[in-house]
Formats: structure tokens, C-alpha cells, sequence
């Protein structure tokens, strides 16, 4: 008899970062927001725009944020769609940035300015304990806008 076929490969679990516990809540299992380390507030959200196109979930923030994320498992892969939330239109400029447990700067944005089209990033962020979603302002009225990480999300193992 031929030998059996391989199993195929087991599909990574997807963790979508609006539905992320925060760690004082969560079973240190999958990834959780860093309440102590992270800067600025986190909105969780269903439901928002860049550049007028509309994405089903997502984080926002304000400029000169950064979200620390502890992973708490193997995972291989950070994705997102990045820029300026339509409720502050007229604002910016800000650049993301995703940051690795290490301190290093694993992925950089173009400067994002009010109703630019979203730009995506797709980082692997593999032997990384954690990670950090930053967000800078770049201009005098940057810190006023609003930052959205949409359909960001985590591929772990």
C-alpha cells in the first residue's frame, strides 16, 4: 500500500486586535494589550473609514500612542490596514510604525495625512514576546488626529 499523505498544514488562529482582552483580564493564553505599558487610550471598534473606504474592525488611537501587545504564544505574522480616521479628516500628518519586543522597528509608514487611502502593512513579527503598534505625530496639529490600525490582526500557531 503507498504510504499515507502528510496532514495538511494546521491553519493559524487569527486573532483580531479589537477583540483582544486587556492582560489584568485575560489567561496570558493569546495575545493581550500591555494595560500598564501601553500609551494613550485604545478604542476596540466594529465599524470605520480611511480615506472614505470603510473596513468591518480595527483600533484607534490617538497620534503619539503606542499599543504593547504580548503575544503569550507562537505567532508569525502582524496585519493591518493603517491612516488617518475619517473623523478627523483634515488632520496629520503621523507615521506608524510596528516595533518589536526588542525595541526594533520592524515595519515604517509613508507619512499619513486626513483622507489619504490606507496603506497595508504585513509584518512577520516570528520569535517576537511582544509587539508594539506606535503611532507619531508629525506636524503642530498631528497629536488632534485620529490614528486607525484597521483590520488588524495576528496569525499565531
Amino acid at each position: 500500500a503507498p504510504p499515507a499523505p502528510p496532514a495538511p498544514p494546521v491553519p493559524p488562529e487569527v486573532y483580531q486586535v479589537n477583540e483582544l482582552p486587556y492582560s489584568v483580564a485575560g489567561d496570558h493564553t493569546a495575545p493581550e494589550i500591555l494595560l500598564g505599558e501601553t500609551r494613550g487610550a485604545v478604542w476596540q471598534r466594529t465599524g470605520l473609514s480611511v480615506g472614505s473606504t470603510r473596513y468591518s474592525h480595527g483600533v484607534t488611537v490617538h497620534a503619539r500612542s503606542s499599543v504593547a501587545i504580548r503575544l503569550n504564544r507562537q505567532c508569525t505574522r502582524y496585519e493591518a490596514m493603517v491612516g488617518v480616521d475619517d473623523l478627523t479628516e483634515m488632520l496629520g500628518p503621523v507615521r506608524f510604525s510596528v516595533v518589536g519586543g526588542d525595541g526594533v522597528r520592524l515595519w515604517e509608514s509613508p507619512l499619513m495625512r486626513g483622507g489619504d487611502p490606507a496603506v497595508a502593512t504585513s509584518v512577520g513579527i516570528e520569535g517576537q514576546g511582544t509587539i508594539r503598534l506606535v503611532v507619531v505625530p508629525a506636524g503642530p496639529l498631528g497629536g488632534l488626529t485620529l490614528a486607525d490600525w484597521a483590520q488588524s490582526r495576528i496569525s499565531c500557531r
